[in-house]
């Protein structure tokens, strides 16, 4: 297959494109800082798709709209027509807090949690967006989404929302999400439980003997830990424990307790022996005689059926635009991301970052100021590159 050429692109735009991203170099940065300052946990995205949509119709976007999901929905260049390409970058951060979260610069590094995953990502294709609809009168229609739901229990909902009213036409997905130096072509699945266990319980010296939940929990957690994660060629198998708890009191034999589990597998195959093993773990403590509850809180799923030229393409289409932004070629990685839905559904999607950092997820989070030019160029390689696109 022939080698996508990021030099093929329209040159007055490419000018046009370098001369827009050196003038608002300043601009994202207070962007970033601003979306910083509104807490946005999964499935309470609410402020900061206020946010983003008054931002759009403040630079021009006369189509757009919060869809039911809390995606930030902006199209460009559909002209009545069924859009063609989706760009995306998530609003939510790992994080719970509701209120802002310590926010500060020190040199070249800025600080605050969700800084990098994904607030400075979110902020550079706002940007984008903004040069889109200034400048693209021609190529196919392209929604700009500021999508919900990508972290954790937010189970995807934006891009599943995405996928049920658009995926019938959509061609390609290009979510902008992580650090660059990498695109990520390969979906990790996944699926997610909560376990409670239930006992008699009692007082810790007068009903001493009867059963402990919070024993048989830590038990049914060892035995879970000496799982051997299965194989199916080069896949990769993993699971964890993030969340446990229960009881009442330190002399209180604990009638309640429970954890919240996942697995995950860029293997299909891995993912259903997975399920079967923790199924036949949970009936073995059933068994034991406890009472052993779990519901199924998130589940994503892994490649579909895609075509391999047309998915080739895409990774070839990023990795210049990546390459060309940053003077060095990206690795790929499979990874557990928003493109998950629309590449089980055999649709190509593929997701790389705009941004350098450090520490995403945890309260160190930072990114470095000085990679936000070439991660700035990246986001608008990709995205002027379709305009010579006709499917």
């Amino acid at each position: 297959m022939k080698e996508f050429q990021i030099t093929s692109f329209d040159q007055d735009i490419q000018k046009k494109a370098k001369l827009y991203i050196d003038e608002h170099m300043d601009e994202l940065e207070k962007l970033i800082i601003e979306l910083c300052k509104i807490p946005s946990p999964s499935n309470h995205e609410e402020l900061r798709a206020d946010f983003c949509k008054n931002w759009f119709q403040q630079v021009g976007a006369n189509e757009v709209f919060i869809d039911d999901a809390f995606n930030v929905v902006c199209k460009v260049n559909c002209h009545n027509n069924k859009p063609k390409v989706l760009f995306m970058a998530h609003t939510d951060t790992v994080f719970p807090d509701t209120e802002p979260m310590p926010l500060y610069k020190e040199s070249d590094k800025l600080y605050c949690p969700g800084v990098g995953d994904n607030t400075a990502n979110l902020a550079v294709l706002m940007l984008c967006t903004k040069f889109a609809l200034e400048n693209f009168s021609n190529g196919p229609g392209m929604l700009f989404v500021a999508n919900s739901g990508e972290e954790g229990l937010g189970n995807l909902k934006g891009i599943r929302k995405l996928m049920e009213d658009y995926g019938d036409c959509i061609k390609n997905v290009i979510s902008f999400d992580g650090t660059y130096g990498s695109i990520c072509n390969k979906a990790v699945g996944s699926k997610r439980y909560k376990v409670e266990v239930r006992t008699e319980g009692g007082h810790s010296f007068g009903k001493f003997g009867n059963c402990n939940a919070i024993h048989y929990l830590a038990s049914m957690i060892s035995t879970l830990y000496d799982v051997k994660v299965p194989q199916d060629g080069g896949s990769r198998t993993t699971y964890n424990v993030g969340i446990i708890g229960g009881g009442t009191s330190v002399n209180t034999i604990a009638e309640h307790a429970y954890m919240l589990y996942e697995f995950r597998s860029d293997s299909r195959i891995c993912l259903d022996k997975m399920e079967k093993l923790f199924i036949s773990v949970i009936e073995a403590y059933r068994n034991m005689g406890v009472t052993v509850n779990f519901e199924v809180i998130g589940q994503r799923p892994c490649m579909g059926d895609i075509d391999a030229n047309d998915f080739e393409r895409l990774q070839k289409r990023v990795a210049a635009a990546a390459e060309k932004a940053t003077n060095k070629a990206p690795t790929f990685r499979s990874s557990s991301t928003d493109c998950n839905i629309p590449l089980s559904m055999g649709i190509p999607a593929v997701s790389t970052g705009t941004y350098l950092g450090d520490f995403s997820h945890t309260r160190n989070e930072f990114i470095y100021l000085s990679s936000l030019p070439a991660g700035f160029q990246l986001a608008m390689n990709v995205i002027i590159s379709y305009l010579q696109e006709t499917f």
